[in-house]
């Protein structure tokens, strides 16, 4: 008797249960679950990415200028220089004989020139001694005419005093004639006097290209070769030895690479963190001092004015940051991520950036429809007419009785963060707007029952 009474006190329960089940069911029936997320107010920063590395702003490859063995490193890698320190010699036996021969044959040349100069001083005193001559014989000349014609003289001697100035008018020519040869010696003597000067100044260059020297204070970096080796200077395309890296590192800058999809918002002047890999948990300001103008492949790392190629790629641009009081532990070539503040807005209206969708008007009506409708955050999910893309907007939850319905309002929005959009107009602070899940974002229509289902995301959002 017990066991049957307990048998109908069983079943009456379950049947209790199935009818309350079913009626929640029902009442369930036609829902669409939807998370939700309130418009508020808030302080946005925009950031743009970027990776790179550290980077001195003044640097420079010391490069041979010599083709020899090196005879002597005189730093090494990590030490401190000044300008104007010899930094490395490489074997100059034959640059300094080149010096060497030059300086005894401009000796020589000089020697040349005194002896020549000489020899003009006496061609001019010749030419003054046979210029006086002549004068004497002419007068002599003169004197045996006027006595000729008077029949006071022989022939024979009138012949006598003519031949004499014909001999000294051809004397006096030839006393010209080497003055210019003299002159033209001593000429010749300056000419090749310059030609030797020339000549060993172009001496002295080899002979000083076998010594490298530091252009500016800074620190060895690199120094990739050692004493004994020999090292070659680059010709045409081929390139030379490196002797060493010298870098200024007062001024340390980040180079780093940032999407072309980002770079139209980044602008010289603008505030960046940088962090280092090598010290984590620090972080460094630094400024933007050049923003690239020159697409970079992000396969080859080569100027798409520079590739032969046309095929289609993601691209970066470079930026560089100029870091304010670095660190002495920084290094060149540590991996380096930059966080560049393009904007910042104070109290504005924000979104999560998931909230956004595109809409046609036609893919608003409640019902079926054969059009494809995205929500902003996924562009896959395009619409398929070119002509209308359709409106940016957001679904608001509407109160109509006990029940909440979707209806859609076309935004405007400013400024993008990390995970909030400002919001400039259509919605005011405390709006309750859908923001998930995707898949029923992207298909979402107006005027759709809805039921809040934030549990789910505050769960996997404590699990995180």
């Amino acid at each position: 008797m017990k066991l049957k009474k307990l048998l109908l006190i069983s079943g009456g329960v379950l049947v209790a249960a199935g009818i309350a089940g079913f009626t929640i069911v029902r009442a369930q029936s036609g829902y669409t679950k939807v998370l939700t997320a309130r418009v508020v107010r808030q302080n946005l920063v925009s950031i743009v990415s970027g990776t790179g590395q550290i980077k001195p702003k003044t640097y420079v490859n010391i490069g041979a200028t010599s083709f020899g063995r090196i005879t002597h490193l005189y730093v090494k890698e990590g030490d401190h220089v000044k300008k104007g320190q010899i930094l490395a010699t490489v074997e100059s036996v034959q640059a300094r004989a080149g010096v060497d021969a030059q300086e005894a044959s401009i000796r020589s040349a000089d020697t040349d020139i005194s002896s020549f100069l000489a020899a003009e001083k006496t061609a001019e005193a010749t030419v003054d001694h046979s210029q006086a001559d002549l004068n004497q014989k002419l007068l002599d000349w003169q004197r045996a005419q006027a006595l000729y014609k008077a029949e006071l003289i022989a022939k024979s001697e009138y012949d006598s005093k003519k031949a004499a100035y014909d001999t000294d008018v051809a004397t006096l020519a030839q006393s010209k004639a080497a003055l210019v040869q003299a002159r033209a010696q001593t000429a010749s003597a300056r000419g090749k006097l310059g030609t030797a000067k020339a000549t060993l100044t172009s001496n002295i260059d080899a002979l000083n290209k076998t010594v490298s020297i530091a252009p500016f204070n800074g620190i060895v970096t690199n120094m990739p070769v050692r004493e004994g080796e020999t090292v070659v200077v680059g010709i045409q395309n081929a390139e030379g030895s490196t002797l060493m890296t010298l870098a200024d590192l007062s001024v340390i800058t980040a180079e780093v690479k940032v999407d072309e999809t980002d770079i139209v918002n980044v602008a010289m002047g603008q505030q960046v963190n940088v962090s280092v890999d090598a010290l984590p948990g620090k972080v460094f300001p630094g400024t933007v001092t050049e923003v690239g103008d020159q697409a970079i492949l992000r396969s080859t790392g080569i100027a798409t004015s520079q590739s032969t190629t046309g095929t289609e790629e993601a691209k970066d641009f470079k930026v560089v940051v100029t870091l304010s009081n670095p660190p002495p532990e920084l290094r060149p070539g540590l991996s380096a991520t930059a966080k560049i503040t393009t904007a910042q807005r104070q109290n504005v209206l924000t979104i999560p950036i998931q909230a956004l969708a595109m809409r046609t008007p036609a893919s608003l009506k409640p019902g079926p429809s054969m059009e494809t409708v995205s929500a902003a955050s996924a562009p896959d999910g395009a619409t398929n007419s070119a002509q209308d893309p359709g409106t940016q907007g957001v679904f608001l939850l509407r109160s109509r009785g006990s029940r909440l319905r979707s209806e859609f309002v076309p935004v405007s929005t400013g400024i993008t963060g990390s995970t909030d959009i400002e919001v400039t107009t259509g919605l005011k602070e405390g709006d309750e707007i859908v923001i998930g899940p995707y898949k029923v974002l992207r298909t979402l229509k107006n005027d759709v029952k809805l039921k809040r289902d934030n549990a789910a995301a505050t769960q996997t959002t404590e699990s995180s």
